[in-house]
């Protein structure tokens, strides 16, 4: 049974490392934008540029940071998730499926961490052990 409980934490290693590392590369471009002073930003859910900008770049860079090192994993996933609904369904609405196909997949990860968390490879794993 260690056998697959071992190898199951692999798999959410992966599964943090890919997931999370890679919507940097999507978080870090809004970050810098908005570290510039430009806030324009498309406003889906009517909350306003600003608040829409921020939000997003809070979900793909500060919770993406947390799902990559497997700090509150399910929670910071929760954030990423309704970000990646949001661009899926509301952003690219009405654009080809292959669109709105990287959210979806992004989406399909982050509600899978949501529910199992970050595994033993997690730092949530190695402070738990300290307590």
């Amino acid at each position: 049974m260690s056998f697959f409980r071992n190898n199951l934490d692999l798999a959410l290693l992966i599964l943090r490392i890919g997931f999370g590392g890679m919507m940097l590369t999507h978080g870090i471009p809004k970050l810098q934008k908005m570290l510039s002073g430009d806030m324009g930003f498309a406003d889906p859910i009517g909350i306003g540029e600003t608040p829409s900008l921020v939000l997003t770049v809070l979900a793909e860079v500060v919770c993406a940071v947390m799902v990559l090192v497997g700090f509150k994993t399910k929670w910071a996933a929760i954030p990423l998730a309704f970000t990646m609904l949001v661009a899926g369904a509301i952003v690219h609405a009405a654009d080809p499926f292959g669109d709105k196909e990287h959210s979806l997949l992004y989406l399909a990860g982050y509600l899978a961490l949501a529910l199992v968390g970050g595994g033993k490879y997690a730092l949530d794993y190695v402070l738990s052990k300290k307590e």
